[in-house]
Formats: structure tokens, sequence, C-alpha cells
């Protein structure tokens, strides 16, 4: 498993210092930037974090018509991003037409299709997709992996079947880790690390466990010696 903290704090100041803060403790640490810190900070703040070494899981999850997606993932790709995501529910289409375009580049990103976001419960999420969690993440898992995607978001509840419906090389991302157990905030579907391993999860995505902590660098470092054990 790979550790990708998620940069989600109030500044760009903030969020640089705490990269800058881990700096140097494994070569294998992604960083996610989401919607907030993508849309305040930009390009710039993307170079930056690549001028320190990191690997960047771009979250932005994509969801348009088809066409559209796509040039937005050429631009994606121009940066020189390492992962980013879309949502599965844009359909298989939009997924088929992402990956043709992709394909030109020498070196592109890995792209992820987002199931089902893990802040649902199962009664919110059948209010919209009229079906169970386990099931939709299922049929999205499945049509992700048929269009030729690399992988697919998800809890880590889901990562075991979707693995047995795909492959073992397909990759499944987990947000809503709580590595020791600490406080779930606005996430339903958590888990810490050993249920991640055991389900043979990917990347884990780790965000206020760290960047609250008294010590974020302590906090990842105890993670990463977990992961290590975990292996």
């Amino acid at each position: 498993m790979k550790l990708c903290i998620a940069l989600d704090l109030p500044s760009k100041e903030e969020n640089l210092q705490l990269a800058k803060e881990i700096c140097g403790i494994s070569d294998d640490i992604w960083l996610k930037v989401g919607f907030r810190s993508y849309i305040r900070d930009g390009k710039e703040f993307v170079k930056e974090l690549q001028n320190l070494g990191f690997k960047i899981f771009l979250d932005l999850k994509l969801y348009d018509i088809p066409n559209t997606m796509a040039d937005a993932s050429e631009e994606i790709a121009k940066m020189g991003v390492d992962m980013f995501n879309i949502h599965a529910s844009a359909g298989r289409v939009a997924m088929k037409t992402i990956m043709e375009r992709l394909a030109k580049y020498k070196k592109r990103p890995l792209v992820l299709a987002v199931t089902a976001l893990t802040s649902f419960d199962e009664k919110t999420f059948e209010e919209i997709y009229e079906a169970p969690i386990a099931q939709k993440a299922s049929e999205f898992a499945k049509m992700s992996y048929e269009a030729g995607l690399d992988g697919v978001v998800c809890s880590a509840y889901e990562s075991l079947d979707i693995k047995e419906i795909t492959n073992n090389n397909f990759i499944t991302l987990t947000p809503g880790i709580r590595p020791f157990g600490e406080d779930s905030g606005d996430q339903q579907r958590v888990a810490d690390i050993d249920f991640a391993k055991n389900a043979k999860v990917d990347f884990i995505v780790v965000g206020r466990p760290i960047y609250k902590a008294e010590s974020p660098k302590e906090v990842v470092e105890k993670i990463i010696q977990k992961l290590k054990e975990a292996k």
C-alpha cells in the first residue's frame, strides 16, 4: 500500500509547510490536491509540490459530457501529474473517450473512477442511485475496468469485491482512512490500515489525522512504519 496525504488546509502556505515538513520521510508518499486547493492555488501550487519531489494525485472528480472530460484530461496530462480521477457515473462512453485521448501520451497519468463517495451512507446513496452501495460500486468498477481505466476510488469495504471482479492489478484507492482508529468526522465508511491491507487496497488517503496532529511528521512516520509492517 502507498500513502496519499490530502492537502486540505485553509491556505497554500499551510499546505506547503506540511509538504516541506514531511519531505524526505519516504520516496513513495503521494500528495492529493483537491478542489479547494486547486481552485485557490492552481497549477503553480502543483508545480511547487512536484519540485519538492512528490507524486501528485489531482482529485477533481471530472464529470461532464465525454468530449469536455477528454479535453480536461488532456490538460491534466500536460501538467505532468501522476494520477487524477473522474466520476464513474459519467458513463462508459466518457471513460473510453478519455482513455483514447490519453493514449498518445508516452507517460500518461493514472486514471481512476469514483464509484461511491465515502461520505455516503446507504440511505443517502440509494436516494440518488437507487441501489445499494456495494452493488453499484461493483457495477461502476467493472465498467471502469472494461473501459480501460487504471482503477477506482472506493471505500475499503468495496475493495476486495472489486479486485475479485476485475483483477489484482486494478487499483483501489480509498479515502476515509483513519490509520489508528481516529474520529471519522464527516466520513461514513472509514477503515484503519489493517482493514485496508486485508482488503488489498493499493492507496490509502489520509488527511485530518495527519494535518490536525500536533506533530504531522511523527504521524506520517508512524503510518509509513505501519505500512512497512503490513507488506
